[in-house]
């Protein structure tokens, strides 16, 4: 006749001490108390499995974090199981492979793998604000639901917009469903869902601002402008960024990460490389991609002539302030308008392309293609490929030129003649 066990009470599993060997305190039921040398306390469960009637141990967790109690209810429900044809310890391993396939498959997980595509496409900031844009928005909310949760459920979609629409985000709101909707076909193409759900909220977000770059373009205020970053008493660096960057229409981040063996100072010309134009893509596109090449004014190679004795033995022409193997920093021009008083609603970095670009188009002097090859424009189709190949070196030349003088009688106050083509 077997012996009887007695079950347990908490003063002898609170009690128990550590041996020189591991051993048991059994409770019934094939409940029973590990106890190791280590003094570590543990509860498991013998059982059979269903069908084959094989002996299996089932782990219930440690003691004093599951109570005797709660040790005997785990018991009870592995029990039920049984009952039910069911294998406790199968069930915990399809549990478990479940949990991490949902984990694998978040809306989290799919976004960072397509945002690490991205970024060999992207430029740096571009996958930065991408990425902050998800982080702050949409994981908080719905990052660890599984795609194919949320592939028919639109509704959470659109709270998660709606949220950043009533803080008075409308644009990013935008950019986020943009992204949003990125991740649900990258889905689709790796196999995690069928089905982009964002495509159903097109119309579902108050129409986007459409807000541009804020820039100055009358006249008067360019001249206040120029005038002001000539009084600029900071960092020579950073004065000389603010120099060049109404001269060379260039965009900031290509601006501030120029490298001095680009430019050739003598031809009066500057190379942008693919890799640091808006795209890197276009670097692996260079047969039908050249490099951008932007023509120097007389004014902007005296800028970079002087420049170049205090920054040419380095790598780049504006390194940063503390780190001079790194690139100027992102925000120094646009601390710089700060100081020199003008807010973000008033004029930004980018500006300056946009005050290039809608002085020189008003004018009406300057072919539109040679405007846009100077900005570094892609033109779609046909008109595109042949503006390509021309890049209209020679109007660009005698453009930028006219440009720079036309801004050095604004900056004087004379009584400036539009700028014309030279004849």
């Amino acid at each position: 006749m077997p012996k009887r066990i007695l079950p347990l009470s908490p003063s002898q599993v609170a009690n128990a001490k550590p041996k020189a060997g591991a051993y048991k305190l059994r409770d019934g039921g094939g409940l029973f108390l590990l106890v190791e040398p280590s003094g570590s306390k543990a509860w498991r469960l013998d059982y059979r499995r269903p069908v084959t009637g094989k002996q299996n141990t089932l782990s219930l967790g440690t003691y004093p974090e599951v109570s005797l109690k709660r040790a005997r209810e785990k018991r009870e429900e592995a029990r039920a199981l049984r009952a039910d044809g069911i294998d406790p310890g199968a069930q915990r391993v399809a549990h478990k492979r479940a949990g991490l396939d949902r984990a694998a498959n978040s809306f989290e997980a799919v976004a960072l793998e397509w945002l690490e595509v991205k970024s060999t496409e992207w430029v740096e900031e571009t996958t930065k604000r991408a990425t902050a844009w998800l982080e702050n928005n949409v994981f908080p909310i719905i990052g660890k639901r599984p795609m194919a949760e949320l592939e028919y459920d639109a509704p959470a979609l659109l709270d998660v917009l709606q949220r950043m629409v009533k803080r008075g985000a409308v644009n990013s709101a935008h950019r986020v469903r943009e992204h949003m909707g990125a991740v649900f076909r990258y889905a689709i193409a790796t196999g995690r869902v069928k089905h982009d759900p964002v495509a159903d909220l097109r119309d579902a977000l108050p129409k986007s601002q459409g807000k541009n770059f804020a820039a100055l373009t009358k006249p008067d205020d360019i001249a206040a402008l120029l005038r002001a970053i000539d009084g600029y008493q900071g960092w020579p660096v950073t004065r000389a960024a603010l120099l060049l960057s109404p001269l060379v229409f260039q965009r900031p981040g290509e601006l501030r990460q120029a490298e001095w063996e680009h430019i050739d100072l003598e031809a009066a010309e500057w190379k942008v490389p693919a890799a640091v134009q808006k795209l890197k893509k276009a670097q692996k596109e260079s047969a039908r991609t050249p490099d951008h090449i932007v023509l120097l004014s007389t004014q902007a190679v005296a800028i970079l002539e002087e420049l170049k004795a205090l920054t040419g033995r380095g790598r780049y022409v504006f390194p940063g302030a503390r780190d001079r193997n790194r690139p100027m920093s992102n925000n120094a021009v646009r601390s710089a308008l700060r100081r020199l008083g003008y807010t973000g609603d008033e004029m930004t970095p980018h500006g300056f392309r946009h005050m290039a670009s809608t002085r020189l188009n008003e004018m009406s002097y300057w072919n539109p293609d040679a405007i846009e090859a100077a900005l570094a424009h892609k033109m779609p189709g046909v008109r595109g490929v042949y503006a390509g190949r021309a890049q209209f070196l020679e109007e660009r030349r005698r453009m930028m030129q006219a440009w720079a003088d036309y801004l050095d009688g604004l900056r004087a106050g004379s009584n400036v003649v539009p700028i014309r083509k030279a004849s």
